[in-house]
């Protein structure tokens, strides 16, 4: 019988942090991985595992193949945890991508449906702004509001606008390729520590992206989805949904509203959350997380090691 710790919560990480052998030390351990990309690989005709294995990185990198590839990641996390342990976190979060991992983790959407799911938001993303049109960046050492102010300037008839707030004085912006450089510029004038282009080619969660969220609808509605075992704090409205409609449309406007990752974990932390574990390949969310929440205790597993640490902690 599992244990829900109400001061508990497992985020998963979205794009970016996917890497040729990730998880290769849980794969010498628990056959769960290779098991777990395997029905993902079934569900696609690819190889998936193949591909996490041995890249090519350009392949790997591409985003209908990411998708896939980080869910089924962040999912045999999950799967290897539950069974070394009954406890269970009282809440799930996901950054971007993340969210659709931790539907699934949480039983809201089948392992199945996820990764069908997810290829296709990443073919409608690709097809809906073109390589070399779109851009993202990384703003360093400014204020949210201040970014959205030269976003604003900087735009021009096109698309530029702040879309990922992930930590104090961390901002990724998006938007026609042109715009993201003049909003750089002027970040730079406006004395940012670092503006740096994002090697992707998808602009994510800006308006560019509104036609491929009007055709991920119909995805969305055919595929089953049910009331979360355990609670979501969902990226667009910082909020918890557990009606199916209502979780359809918040995936819907995820594609080209902003992550509010900052006010997430805020939100966590307001509801008494005090640990938070990164579950998933990469330690992006914990450098994130610590930033955001200084007073908690901050975990990232992907590998034996993280894992039996986790297990000590919460068994003191």
């Amino acid at each position: 019988m599992s244990t829900h710790l109400d001061n508990l919560t497992f985020v998963f990480p979205g794009q970016g942090s996917q890497s040729i052998g990730m998880l290769a030390d849980l794969t010498a351990s628990f056959p769960e991985v290779k098991h777990t990309f395997e029905r993902a690989s079934d569900v696609l005709s690819l190889d998936l595992w193949s591909l996490v294995t041995q890249g090519p990185d350009e392949e790997l990198n591409q985003t209908q193949n990411t998708q896939p590839a980080m869910l089924a990641a962040g999912y045999a996390v999950w799967e290897i945890w539950r069974k070394q342990s009954t406890i269970q976190p009282a809440w799930m979060a996901g950054h971007s991508l993340g969210e659709y991992t931790a539907l699934v983790c949480s039983g809201a959407l089948s392992f199945e449906d996820g990764i069908k799911l997810v290829a296709a938001r990443g073919r409608l993303m690709q097809e809906a702004v073109p390589p070399g049109i779109g851009a993202m960046a990384a703003i360093l050492g400014l204020e949210d509001q201040q970014i959205i102010d030269i976003c604003a300037q900087a735009a021009e008839n096109e698309i530029v606008s702040a879309v990922n707030f992930n930590s104090p004085g961390q901002v990724v912006i998006a938007g026609n390729k042109a715009a993201v450089e003049r909003a750089m510029s002027g970040a730079k004038e406006a004395g940012a520590k670092r503006a740096l282009l994002l090697p992707v080619s998808v602009p994510s969660h800006c308006a560019l992206m509104q036609s491929a969220a009007d055709k991920l609808d119909t995805y969305l509605n055919d595929i089953k989805i049910v009331t979360p075992t355990i609670k979501l704090v969902h990226n667009v409205d910082v909020a918890s949904h557990d009606t199916p409609d209502a979780i359809r449309n918040i995936l819907k406007e995820q594609l080209f509203k902003p992550v509010r990752w900052v006010d997430s974990i805020n939100y966590l932390h307001e509801q008494g959350v005090t640990r938070f574990v990164e579950c998933g390949p990469g330690k992006v969310l914990i450098g994130l997380n610590k930033r955001i929440v200084k007073d908690a205790e901050h975990f990232s597993i992907y590998n034996s090691e993280t894992i039996n640490t986790l297990l000590e902690q919460l068994n003191d």
